[in-house]
């Protein structure tokens, strides 16, 4: 049975589902953080929905996704899982890239902000050795991209701990009325990201059962600015990477269960998309060259919006390897939801483990591998 439902409403409720406060059935903080369900965890993170690592390090950078939490950008350690929060701060380090980010109107105002500041999807780029640029989806009092500079080349030149400095050095505002989702870098110095539902009039039904078009990728480059991807409209575009050389993206179709492979700068448009068991989040390159997904599974997409919010017996967490060429699936994780962790967002592999995010609760899952 096809389910026509209203756009607005959906919107509303996804945003309720992040902003909200307590709720009975959200997953249980346990006082010693012991592990359950084949998992371990890393506690005392607000809403960890992405996770990204930064190369050659023993570091992992971790957003907090929640609105009206301030869950923050943090470093986490690969060694001990201990965690240190990097923005905001009480005094950040500011320092635009005019070059680049000259029409960025300046730094976050995180002391307006507040507690509605809110770091969504996540990516990094090499700059130079030891120099990278962290990509951030920004929610909050505008809605942007804002770029960090991570610098590990003089440690303890550039910060007084023993962490690679952190500094802000630009943003990018997104169009009007767009509500970003994932970010990855392109190699022409600027970037591409998702908009799982491109905004509709008051009132419009829209079929999100699994064929219907409602989300875009956009593209933006310090030249051309923001850049309409051909072909991209999908339901419900979500995570999304780039290949290397920036002529491939791979996108998490959220709504439909699918990861889609769609050519960029060729004409005509090449697409294939590959079936999932769940719907996907994030996607993410890991060091073998593959694509981690990771996920949210139920019977159904109303069951899964429902889910979201309370504990379900019936719904999963899963984890999934994408081959980029053949499209080849194998699934790695099927947790079912448990009173400390549901709502898989995020996949990296870290050593012998998959560490896995989630859109709510306190932590950071960690999957050992056979």
């Amino acid at each position: 049975m096809r389910q026509v439902i209203n756009m607005v409403a959906i919107l509303a409720l996804l945003a309720t589902l992040t902003s909200c406060g307590e709720s009975t059935d959200l997953p249980m903080a346990n006082d010693d953080c012991a592990g359950a369900y084949d998992l371990e965890f890393i506690c005392d993170l607000i809403s960890p929905e992405d996770v990204v690592a930064i190369p050659y390090s023993n570091l992992v950078v971790v957003s907090g996704y929640q609105q009206g939490h301030n869950g923050g950008i943090h470093y986490v350690s690969t060694q001990d899982y201990s965690h240190t929060q990097v923005f905001p701060t009480a005094n950040p380090r500011i320092r635009q890239n005019m070059e680049t980010f000259g029409a960025c109107p300046g730094p976050i105002d995180t002391v307006s902000e507040g507690d509605d500041f809110s770091a969504h999807g996540l990516n990094i780029k090499q700059v130079e050795e030891g120099l990278y640029w962290l990509y951030v989806v920004h929610h909050g009092l505008r809605e942007s991209i804002e770029i960090f500079e991570i610098d590990s080349r003089y440690q303890g030149a550039v910060s007084t701990s023993s962490v690679p400095g952190f500094t802000w050095v630009g943003c990018v505002i997104a169009p009007e009325s767009h509500s970003l989702n994932s970010v990855s870098p392109l190699p022409n110095g600027g970037f591409v990201v998702t908009v799982p539902f491109a905004p509709v009039e008051s009132g419009e039904q829209v079929d999100i059962s699994g064929g219907a078009v409602q989300g875009i990728v956009w593209e933006w480059n310090p030249t051309d600015g923001w850049i309409m991807i051909p072909g991209s409209e999908s339901p419900g575009p979500n995570g999304i990477e780039a290949s290397r050389d920036g002529e491939w993206l791979y996108v998490n179709l959220w709504a439909s269960n699918q990861v889609m492979r769609l050519s960029r700068g060729r004409a005509p448009v090449e697409k294939t998309v590959v079936d999932l068991t769940f719907h996907p989040d994030n996607i993410r390159w890991q060091d073998d060259g593959s694509l981690l997904t990771a996920g949210h599974g139920a019977e159904s997409l109303p069951r899964i919006l429902e889910c979201l919010e309370v504990l379900c017996d019936d719904m999963t967490s899963q984890v999934a390897r994408v081959n980029p060429d053949t499209l080849e699936v194998e699934r790695i994780i099927n947790i079912p939801a448990n009173e400390h962790f549901f709502t898989a967002t995020a996949a990296l592999q870290v050593n012998n483990e998959i560490w896995v995010g989630s859109m709510r609760g306190d932590r950071v899952a960690r999957y050992g591998l056979p």
